[in-house]
C-alpha cells in the first residue's frame, strides 16, 4: 500500500497525510535509538500500521474519546489522534507503562499538536470515561480483558486489533471472564481480527 493508497482508501486530508508523513519519520528516527516498532515493518507503513489503525474509525464512526490501552509507538492511538484532529470533542488517551515510549509519544503530541494525552501508567490504575477503549499487541485477551475492565461502563465498546490467534485467545479468556464477543475480520491482513466487546464480566467459576 502507497501513502496515496492510504488516502484514498482513509479519505485522509492533505493536512493529515502530511501529519502522518512527519510521523512515520519520527517513528523511524525513534526505531534507531528504541524498541518501538519490527524495522523490517517500516516499509509497510502505510497498510502494516497506518491502515490497520484507521480502519477502527469506520467501525466506530460517532466516536470521540477513545484509551488506548499499551500504545507503545502509536497504534493504533497516534493515527486516530492525527485522523481525529480538528474534529470538535475527538480526543485519544494514550496510556503506556514505559516512561521512555511516553517521551516518544509525547514528541509526537507537542509536534503535530494532536488531540491526544500521553499518560505513563499501567491502565488499570486510571478512572477515564471514554467512549471506545482499544489495543493492539499489548496482552492476550485474558489479561487484556482485565486491564480494560474499568473503562468498559455504559455503552462503552472495547476494539482490540488481534492477529491469527485471536480463537485460541478467545478459548482462553472464557476460563476468567463472561462476555459476548463480534469478531470482525481486519481489512489490512487477512489473517487479522477486530474483537468487539462490551462489559466483560469475572467467570463465577474462577
Amino acid at each position: 500500500m502507497t501513502a496515496d493508497d492510504f488516502a484514498i482508501l482513509s479519505g485522509a486530508t492533505p493536512d493529515q497525510m502530511a501529519d502522518l508523513a512527519r510521523f512515520l519519520e519520527m517513528l523511524a528516527a525513534g526505531n534507531a535509538v528504541m524498541n518501538l516498532v519490527g524495522p523490517s515493518t517500516l516499509p509497510d507503513f502505510w497498510n502494516r500500521h497506518a491502515w490497520d489503525s484507521a480502519q477502527l474509525l469506520d467501525l466506530e464512526p460517532e466516536a470521540l474519546i477513545w484509551a488506548d490501552l499499551g500504545a507503545g509507538a502509536g497504534f493504533p492511538g497516534l493515527v486516530l489522534a492525527i485522523l481525529g484532529k480538528g474534529r470538535p470533542g475527538f480526543h485519544v488517551h494514550l496510556v503506556e507503562s514505559m516512561a521512555k515510549r511516553c517521551r516518544f509519544l509525547a514528541e509526537v503530541v507537542g509536534e503535530l499538536a494532536l488531540p491526544a494525552t500521553v499518560h505513563n501508567d499501567r491502565a488499570e490504575n486510571l478512572k477515564l470515561t471514554v467512549d471506545i477503549v482499544t489495543a493492539r499487541a499489548c496482552a492476550p485477551l485474558a489479561r487484556l480483558f482485565g486491564y480494560a475492565r474499568p473503562y468498559l461502563k455504559g455503552d462503552t465498546v472495547a476494539l482490540f486489533l488481534k492477529g491469527q490467534d485471536v480463537a485460541s485467545e478467545l478459548e482462553e479468556a472464557t476460563r476468567y471472564w463472561e462476555f459476548a464477543a463480534e469478531i470482525v475480520p481486519s481489512r489490512s491482513d487477512d489473517r487479522g481480527r477486530i474483537v468487539r466487546v462490551r462489559s466483560p464480566v469475572r467467570a463465577s467459576k474462577v
